[in-house]
Order: structure tokens, then C-alpha cells, then sequence
């Protein structure tokens, strides 16, 4: 046996290393720099442990802390450690699963004699956990047979069950990537260097190599989750956290999050008078006030006049149908638990809709098609209602009734390619125009568990889409297994103004569904073909665009948007009428303008208006009066300006709304 392997790093180059070399070894190697930064190794495509021996021949990518995989690793380890302190704090506590997220970390708890945590409680937990760190337990891994695993984690209930479902070949997703499935189960232990390990959890790993490597962390908060999401099963706590491989990036996103509490769409909608959600509804239902239906108002008028503009046919659909329309779509194959339940009348069943999609399909099978009719884009502004868990509603960003904005495109195999090009022009111009301009997209392939149609139509329909995005220069992922069960889809995301990502737009690429309800069109040659279908959603839903956008600009909307964008104040009783001459020559262009006459102070006056972000507060008094000009208070400009004409300032008006600044 050779005393020297080689590894093959991720430029290409080789290293040499001595037989029984780690990964951590290699960092070393190459620089202390690397080495200190250095997290876990992926070697061979595999995500390892630090300390796991390499192979002759082997790939080998050293991870650092600051990397996406690198923070992965940071927040699943801090996992452990937070886990680790609720059981030094509240012994025998039953630990459930405890996974990294989106700039965090989460562990499900379930503590003894019904005791309950509160946001208070985090404090202390973050003490003991940072007692942890200060020790610099070394992490560890262990296998086990998994039937002797079940004996050993036998006491702790919530793992016992997890391996008995992969054992027994019943395991989700979420149970491999706890235990790592298959015959043998892995976990990890942690304590003292030289004693006893102290704390063990079930677990694939990797790990950082010890606790010492962490600490930038803060819980955050508290909330119920039922175990497996199940409302028949036990009620637990999950104790969220954030975790970060520097003081400085965990101080960044925590003023991050203090600026996205402020920008709360659900606060903000409350301030500002736009939306409210009456106990009397329901969750995930609301009501649109005056101002922030005016503003829904405009937006869809503005999203008419786009698809107006872009060939597309205006189309409408009832609120519900009979269950042959779901059975036939596969929606109650694939979909049933986020559909309310049916209502039986007539004879027959029926069901509230949670898509548009097959009225769509019902309209274009109304008469036969010919090719010269294609691309047929239909659009609809349509209600639909979908059953989510009341825990994850959440204000406008996820409702149970909302309204898509929602197209389908039937045309042919021969146009798709153009259509999607058009498609992506088309709906990067409209939320450009809603202030957006930062954009990463993500392709979605077909999922493992649920999906119909035929490998060939999906393998056609996948690269139509990456074609497409490749043309059109737009950066993006590929989300493996993450399409529709009808076909495989292009997400569009945003960022807001302080970098938050946001879903919105999607495009989706369908065979299957003119397949199911037999689709059909006469091409040139006389022949019947079966059209493609392309289900796209601009702004995904109206209320969740809303909410969006509410957040984006902080509730100071621009001037396109904004309910009332000039309000005009006189100085004095006096100037009442002159300031209702100039909000009539600015009603007359079209603007929307109100007047607040001097029942209260100026100063109190302009403060109001700033509270309620208007784009424009003028003022008006002698000197006005005699000139024809107005004082002009812009939001956002801490110095009023003077002796500005009515007609500049309209055209200045104009300007904002035109060019939808």
C-alpha cells in the first residue's frame, strides 16, 4: 500500500498527501487561512466530516465557513447546541427534529409536565448555549445497525418513531435527512475534549469540528408546530434561531430583520388604512379599505392594459365546479389537500377552485382551434380559494382566498420557444415598472413522488425552459424535483429593498393537461395536433404582490401608486379657497388630491401627512395666493421648497406618474 494518495481539487490541479490524510488535513496543506475557514469537505460529491480519512483519487472541495454550504453546516451545528442546552436546562425534555433553514435554524422540543417556553426563556437558553461554545465540544460521528439503533434511542420517542418509519422503508424525505436511512443509522455526540460526550442527537451530519467554531447567534422566537405537521399529533415547541459565521454578518441581518418589522406588511396595512383581517372572516381572509382597494385598483388596471397591449384575450370563470373538472385536471389526484372541501347539490359534487387553469382549458376546447389561431393567450384576474393550515397563514403573503393574475398560452411545439422568450420579456418589464430590478430565476424539474405525463414530454418541456432562459441571459438555479405534478416551471425571484428574495412570477410549461382533456388543433396540413400549454402568473397573486410591495417601498408608495398623491394645505382659513383652486387644476390633469383646511396647527398638518407617507404635501399662503405658486414638501426631502409654479410642479407631477418613478 502506497504511503502517498492524490486528490483532485476543484480546479483540476492534484495534490499529494500522506496515507490517512483527512480533508482538514488537506486545508492545512494548502494554507492555516484555509484551514481555520474550513467547515467540512465535500468529497467525491458527498458532504464529510473534517476528520474522515481521504481515498486515493478522490475530488475533494473544501467548504468554508462563509459559503452557502458552509452557513448550512453552521446553523445545523448550532442546531445541536441549542438542543444541548434545553436538555441541560429542562431534563427530559424529547427532542424532535432540528434542521437548518434560510438564514437559520429550527429544533421541534416537547419539554416535561407540560412545561412551555416563552420568548423570555431564549435568554437563558442562549447563555448555557454559549457556556457550550466556550467549551469547545468536539463533535463526533457514530453509526449504528439500525436495529441495534433502535434500542439505543429507544427512551427518546420522536427518534424511536423516525427509525422505525425508515426502517420499515415507510420514511419521508425529512426522516433521511435525519437519520440518513438505509440499514445503518448515524448521530453525533458532543462534550468536554477528553471526557464523556455530554450530549448526543440523531443526525447525517456534517458537523463543524467543535463547538468552538460557532457562537454568532440569537433565538429569535417561539411557536407551536404540530409533530409532522399532523393536527392529530402531539403539539410541540419550535424554537427558531438565526446563526452566522462572523459577528458582523449576524449584527447585518439582525438590523435587517429590525427593518423588516418595521416594513410589516400587516402593521403597515393597519396604519395606513389599506386591508384588515376581521376575526369574523376567518383566517386568511380579508377586507379592502377604500385606500388600498384604490391602489389594487390601479394595479390591475395597469396589468389590463399590459396584457391588452400584449395579445392576450380577456377571459372570466365561476368560483367553483363539479369534481369531473379536478378528477379530470388531476387536482384531486395531486392537490386535494390544499382544496376546501366539496359541496354536494344537485346531485352532484362540487368544489371551490384553488386554480384557473382548467376553466381555461374549458374555453379552448369550446370550439376546434386552427393553427392560425395560436398562440391563444387568455387572461384572467381570478379568485381562488386554497385550504392552508391556519399556523401558516400569514396576513397578504399566504391567504386562503386571493386573486391570480393568471394567463394560459395554448400554441405549438414550434412556437414554444418563442413564446417563452416573450413571456420573460413580458413579465421582467412589468415588475420592473412596479420598482423591482434585481431579479434570479429558478428552474423547476420534475418531481420524484407526484407528477403525470411521459418522461419524453417532460425531458421536451424541461429544456424548452432552459433554453429559454439561457436566451434570455437571466441568472438562475435549477431546483431539482421542485416543478408542478403537471409539468416543470420557471420561478422568478425579487429583492426587495433591503435584499429580501420574494417569489413572484411563474412559468410553467404543460403537456399534460391537453393531454388529459384531449386538446386539440387542425395545423396547416390538415392534421389534428395537440397544442402546449403555458401557465404563467405575473404577480403570482394580487394580494401577495400587495403585501410585497407594501414592504418594498416601506408603505411610501411611489406617485403612480400612492392613493392620495398630493394633499394641499392653506396656511389660514383665509387661503382655503385658493388651495382648492389648485387641488381642482390638479384634479382636472387627473391626479388624486385632497385638501386638509387649517382646523388644526401647520406643523401638526404636514406631520400628518408624513406619518401617512404622501409623495407631495404643498402649502399655501399669502404670498402663493398673489404669485400662483406653491410651497412643495416632497417626502423624503428634509427641506421644503419655495415659490414653485402650479405648472412646474404639474409637470414635475406628471413626470413621477408617467415614468413611474
Amino acid at each position: 500500500m502506497s504511503d502517498v494518495i492524490s486528490v483532485v481539487l476543484p480546479d483540476g490541479s492534484s495534490r499529494e498527501l500522506p496515507a490517512g490524510a483527512t480533508t482538514f488535513d488537506l486545508a492545512e496543506a494548502i494554507g492555516p487561512r484555509l484551514a481555520a475557514d474550513a467547515v467540512i469537505g465535500v468529497v467525491d460529491g458527498a458532504e464529510v466530516d473534517l476528520d474522515v480519512p481521504l481515498a486515493d483519487g478522490a475530488s475533494v472541495e473544501i467548504v468554508t465557513s462563509g459559503s452557502e454550504r458552509g452557513l448550512q453546516t453552521i446553523r445545523h451545528s448550532t442546531a445541536h447546541v441549542m438542543a444541548q442546552a434545553i436538555l441541560d436546562l429542562y431534563p427530559g425534555t424529547q427532542l424532535a427534529i432540528g434542521p437548518p433553514i434560510e438564514f437559520g435554524f429550527y429544533y421541534d422540543v416537547e419539554l416535561p409536565d407540560g412545561q412551555t417556553l416563552s420568548d423570555d426563556d431564549l435568554e437563558r437558553i442562549e447563555a448555557r448555549m454559549q457556556e457550550i461554545v466556550a467549551a469547545d465540544q468536539v463533535f463526533e460521528r457514530h453509526e449504528l445497525p439500525a436495529s441495534e439503533a433502535a434500542a439505543f434511542f429507544a427512551a427518546e420517542t420522536y427518534k424511536a418513531e423516525i427509525i422505525d418509519r425508515v426502517t420499515s422503508g415507510s420514511a419521508s424525505g425529512e426522516d433521511a435527512g435525519e437519520v440518513g436511512g438505509g440499514e445503518t443509522i448515524s448521530y453525533y455526540t458532543n462534550g468536554a475534549p477528553g471526557a464523556e460526550a455530554s450530549f448526543r442527537d440523531m443526525c447525517t451530519g456534517p458537523h463543524v469540528p467543535s463547538t468552538g467554531r460557532l457562537g454568532h447567534f440569537k433565538l429569535q422566537s417561539v411557536a407551536g408546530a404540530y409533530w409532522r405537521g399532523d393536527v392529530t399529533r402531539p403539539m410541540l415547541q419550535r424554537i427558531y434561531g438565526t446563526a452566522w459565521d462572523s459577528k458582523k454578518a449576524l449584527k447585518t441581518h439582525l438590523q435587517m430583520l429590525a427593518e423588516a418589522e418595521k416594513r410589516d406588511h400587516r402593521r403597515l396595512a393597519a396604519e395606513l388604512d389599506l386591508v384588515s383581517w376581521p376575526d369574523e372572516l376567518g383566517p386568511g381572509l380579508a377586507v379592502w379599505h377604500p385606500k388600498g382597494a384604490l391602489i389594487r385598483r390601479i394595479m390591475e388596471d395597469y396589468s389590463r392594459d399590459r396584457h391588452e397591449n400584449g395579445g392576450y384575450e380577456f377571459v372570466f370563470s365561476p368560483h367553483i365546479a363539479k369534481s369531473v373538472l379536478w378528477e379530470t385536471s388531476g387536482h384531486l389526484d395531486f392537490y386535494a389537500d390544499g382544496m376546501y372541501p366539496p359541496m354536494e347539490m344537485d346531485g352532484a359534487t362540487y368544489y371551490p377552485k384553488p386554480m384557473n387553469c382548467p376553466f381555461h382549458v374549458m374555453i379552448y376546447k369550446s370550439n376546434m382551434r386552427s393553427y392560425r389561431e395560436l398562440p391563444l393567450r387568455m387572461f384572467e384576474l381570478g379568485a381562488v380559494y386554497r385550504y392552508e393550515l391556519s399556523g401558516a397563514v400569514h396576513g397578504l403573503m399566504r391567504s386562503r382566498g386571493f386573486t391570480q393574475d393568471d394567463s394560459h398560452i395554448f400554441t405549438t411545439r414550434e412556437d414554444i420557444q418563442t413564446e417563452l422568450m416573450s413571456l420573460l420579456d413580458f413579465v421582467l418589464s412589468v415588475l420592473r415598472a412596479f420598482g423591482f430590478d434585481d431579479f434570479q430565476a429558478k428552474l423547476s424539474t420534475r418531481p420524484v413522488e407526484k407528477s403525470v405525463g411521459e418522461d419524453e414530454l417532460w425531458a421536451e418541456a424541461t429544456a424548452g425552459l432552459e433554453a429559454a432562459l439561457e436566451k434570455s441571459g437571466l441568472d438562475y438555479i435549477v431546483d431539482e424535483g421542485g416543478g408542478a405534478f403537471y409539468g416543470p416551471k420557471i420561478d422568478v425571484d425579487v429583492k426587495d429593498a433591503i435584499g429580501r428574495a420574494w417569489q413572484l412570477s411563474t412559468i410553467q410549461l404543460d403537456f399534460n393537461l391537453p393531454e388529459r382533456f384531449d386538446l386539440e388543433y387542425v395545423a396547416s396540413d390538415g392534421e389534428r395536433k395537440r397544442p402546449v400549454m403555458i401557465h404563467r402568473a405575473l404577480m403570482g397573486s394580487v394580494e401577495r404582490f400587495f403585501g410585497v410591495l407594501i414592504e418594498h417601498y416601506a408603505g411610501a408608495f411611489p406617485a403612480w401608486l400612492a392613493p392620495t398623491q398630493v394633499r394641499v394645505l392653506p396656511v389660514a382659513e383665509v387661503h382655503d379657497d385658493y388651495a382648492h383652486d389648485v387641488a381642482a387644476r390638479l384634479r382636472a390633469d387627473g391626479f388624486r388630491v385632497d385638501v386638509v383646511s387649517a382646523v388644526e396647527p401647520l406643523g401638526k398638518r404636514v406631520r400628518n401627512g408624513k406619518v401617512e407617507k404622501l409623495p407631495y404635501v404643498l402649502v399655501v399662503g399669502d404670498d402663493d395666493v398673489a404669485n400662483g405658486t406653491v410651497g412643495v414638501n416632497q417626502r423624503g426631502e428634509d427641506t421644503p421648497e419655495r415659490d414653485v409654479t402650479v405648472a412646474d410642479f404639474l409637470a414635475r407631477l406628471r413626470d413621477d406618474v408617467e415614468t413611474k418613478r
